[in-house]
């Protein structure tokens, strides 16, 4: 396990809800939008978090079913109570190596997982063989590369002036092929050829400075779990550099934005 690794600490899904989970929910319309799929099909969701997306695709797409599949069970179970629908069935299941017959959903979708996952090729090239033929594959993952999530860069920046060691943490780092060309790139050599890509960009208002420090604290994700790493004394010299530099408005509140790079093809 590498020192990045051992900060990506994502079993707590109450955690991550606080921490992503409500920009998640905002990202994951927007993207169905795009996709416009049709009513009445049958989905594979890689990576389903703590249902995001699934509740996302209930709404709007009027699916037929959906398989939705984590690797963590803390994940799953938060997603099950998130998500009380019968036409979902929540899996614990790795995304590299789907238990799913070739050739038996409509579409498959994935949101912000990509980038964790070890073989990401593998993934999207398991997504390809379990979509019947002419079917859909789309996922999106933030822009990490482009400091698309503001609130992220912000902790990152500050955590680097007083941790030199900390640089090599930030997804930015580690996530380099969050990119349009990175992305097409992995699509095609997942088997998806004529990717398209494009940005969805959101708000992520945080009502105050705790509104904004807390998620930090909860270690669910690399930032939060190099925060929780932290020896007390260090971790309050981080949280005053923030609650110095943070930039807000007449009432209080910090007003930042969070893009993501999303990714359609035909299997």
């Amino acid at each position: 396990m590498t020192g990045a690794e051992r900060h990506d600490a994502w079993q707590a899904g109450d955690s991550y809800d606080v921490y992503m989970g409500r920009w998640s929910r905002q990202v994951a319309p927007r993207f169905l939008e795009w996709l416009k799929p049709q009513s009445g099909l049958e989905w594979l969701e890689i990576g389903c978090g703590t249902g995001a997306l699934t509740a996302a695709i209930l709404e709007f797409c009027d699916p037929e079913s959906v398989v939705a599949v984590d690797p963590s069970e803390g994940f799953i179970r938060k997603a099950r109570v998130n998500v009380p629908d019968p036409r979902v069935e929540f899996r614990v299941e790795d995304a590299q190596a789907l238990s799913l017959p070739s050739a038996s959903r409509d579409v498959a979708a994935s949101a912000l997982v990509l980038n964790f996952i070890p073989d990401k090729v593998k993934a999207i090239r398991e997504m390809k063989r379990v979509v019947r033929p002419g079917g859909m594959v789309g996922f999106y993952v933030w822009d990490y590369p482009g400091g698309g999530v503001e609130f992220m860069r912000a902790f990152w920046t500050a955590a680097a002036a007083l941790d030199p060691d900390a640089e090599d943490l930030g997804e930015n780092s580690r996530f380099p092929f969050c990119t349009p060309d990175g992305l097409i790139g992995l699509a095609r050599e997942g088997g998806l050829e004529a990717a398209e890509c494009v940005p969805i960009e959101v708000p992520t208002v945080f009502k105050d400075f705790e509104d904004f420090w807390r998620p930090f604290t909860l270690g669910a994700g690399p930032a939060p779990g190099y925060c929780g790493s932290l020896e007390p004394d260090a971790r309050e010299r981080l949280r005053a550099k923030l609650e110095r530099t943070m930039a807000r408005d007449g009432e209080g509140s910090i007003r930042m934005k969070a893009r993501a790079w999303a990714i359609k093809a035909f299997a």
